[in-house]
């Protein structure tokens, strides 16, 4: 039976319970700094980007400046909340047993704090020590870009029209397909809502999960149904 030649797993979101904590981090320093926004906003609108990246769009947006220091804020609150209050995504260890295919992380996190967050909540014995860190390409190569997503299909070997993609932000479901990979969406998190599901399929998901346990079935679904058509 064919199989892909590696599945890549988005690691906020899809790995770890860590967006709404973002969220509310984002939105508490942006509210602050004179934008007022809540963290509900923050994940309908920016899910899956770099706080960089959530600050150009916010200061183009209002021709509000903005400190730099407001980054090495975040990272401080926001590395001290994770370390206290990070869940995992449940049913990740069980997906994962019934894959066959190889697998790596591909994140816009940092590696320190990839490692840290897998470390944390139990998962990192099952990924170490293919885990990939657009932020280490450079922070213009982040996502939505499809850089990080081609980086690790080259470090594992990987055709990208034969990688599939597990990705719960619209941003990273745009640089997935991008890359020419196959996509499904993750809604399992606690930072989506009701419509997020029909914007990762607008995005280019060719269908929404929201139990990780899923995965299999449906990683094999697509596989037969690439082979019928």
């Amino acid at each position: 039976m064919s199989r892909f030649d590696l599945i890549i797993f988005d690691c906020d979101g899809v790995l770890v319970d860590s967006e709404f904590l973002a969220a509310q981090v984002e939105s508490r320093l942006l509210s602050e700094a004179g934008y007022p926004i809540t963290a509900g906003e923050i994940g309908e609108r920016f899910s899956g980007l770099t706080f960089r990246d959530i600050l150009m769009a916010v200061e183009k947006e209002a021709a509000i400046p903005l400190q730099a220091s407001l980054i090495e804020q975040h990272k401080t609150i926001l590395d001290e909340r994770l370390k206290r209050e990070l869940q995992a995504i449940e049913g990740v260890r069980e997906a994962v047993a019934q894959l066959s295919e190889p697998r790596c992380v591909c994140s816009n996190s940092t590696e320190d704090r990839i490692k840290a967050m897998l470390t944390k909540v139990g998962y990192i014995d099952l990924f170490e020590p293919n885990i990939f860190s657009a932020e280490s390409l450079g922070p213009d190569r982040v996502k939505p870009k499809p850089d990080i997503f081609l980086h690790g299909a080259q470090q594992m070997g990987a055709r990208p029209a034969n990688t599939l993609v597990i990705e719960d932000s619209v941003h990273g479901v745009t640089g997935a397909k991008a890359a020419g990979m196959r996509v499904v969406g993750f809604t399992g998190a606690s930072h989506t809502g009701p419509t997020h599901a029909d914007k990762l399929t607008e995005a280019g998901a060719e269908t929404v999960i929201h139990r990780m346990e899923d995965l299999p079935a449906v990683a094999t679904a697509l596989l037969e149904w690439s082979d019928a058509v």
